[in-house]
């Protein structure tokens, strides 16, 4: 995560009350937002210029409410509701000069969350710029997590602290069968602290240093991304 983003997500914890959300372009990230959202109870408002898309969500049923607006115009982004949002996600990532107009128009219309998608680093910029309060790059981020499953097939997931430190889940090497977590000296070995490990089904939190690791047991560990790359995976 970036640093950066942490004052965005302190604001949306404090106004986590009766929080209201509007998604803008129903592709398939947009949809997704949606569905999420929806599934997780949460009331949605949803728009995109394409009808055929807007009628599609509503049968799906992943929103509360949709319409079909030029997300251009601000008079049809208040006449929608857009402005009356606590979180506006934009969701137009391969329409450039539209996505930067309609989150420019819904920062100016008083949002207070806006949350925009990237197609690119310039268009990342650019959003930022005119005031996207959070900027996402899910081809990006895909890309990069596709790149460390191929090449390091060992790690199952991965999340990024900042560029240099991460939190992984891997599979236990070979060489770690049959130690004890004390006996690995993950901290003197490789200067990582391992934080859970995989046992019966479920995960044991910081684990007593004389549980053994076997073959298959997963594990997460914290330390610096030249340290875990440091790992026999």
């Amino acid at each position: 995560m970036n640093l950066s983003s942490l004052g965005f997500f302190h604001s949306l914890r404090s106004n986590n009350k009766n929080r209201q959300f509007a998604v803008i372009g129903l592709g398939r990230f947009g949809r997704a937002v949606c569905a999420t959202m929806h599934n997780s109870g949460y009331e949605v408002l949803a728009a995109d210029s394409d009808k055929g898309r807007v009628d599609q969500a509503l049968n799906d049923r992943i929103v509360t409410h949709a319409r079909q607006i030029d997300s251009t115009q601000p008079a049809a982004l208040r006449e929608a509701g857009i402005f009356e949002q606590d979180t506006v996600i934009v969701a137009i990532g391969n329409y450039v000069q539209e996505s930067i107009i309609t989150t420019m128009n819904v920062k100016e219309g008083g949002v207070p969350h806006v949350v925009a998608k990237a197609s690119s680093e310039i268009h990342e910029k650019l959003l930022k710029k005119v005031g996207a309060d959070h900027v996402v790059f899910p081809e990006h981020e895909m890309g990069c997590t596709l790149a460390r499953s191929l090449t390091k097939p060992g790690i199952l997931d991965r999340f990024d602290l900042d560029p240099e430190n991460s939190i992984v889940e891997m599979i236990a090497p070979e060489s770690f069968h049959g130690k004890s977590i004390a006996q690995l000296q993950l901290r003197s070995h490789y200067g990582l602290n391992l934080l859970a490990f995989s046992k019966d089904g479920k995960f044991i939190i910081n684990p007593n240093p004389n549980m053994y690791i076997t073959k298959g047991t997963a594990i997460v560990v914290i330390g610096t991304n030249r340290d875990i790359d440091r790992l026999p995976i």
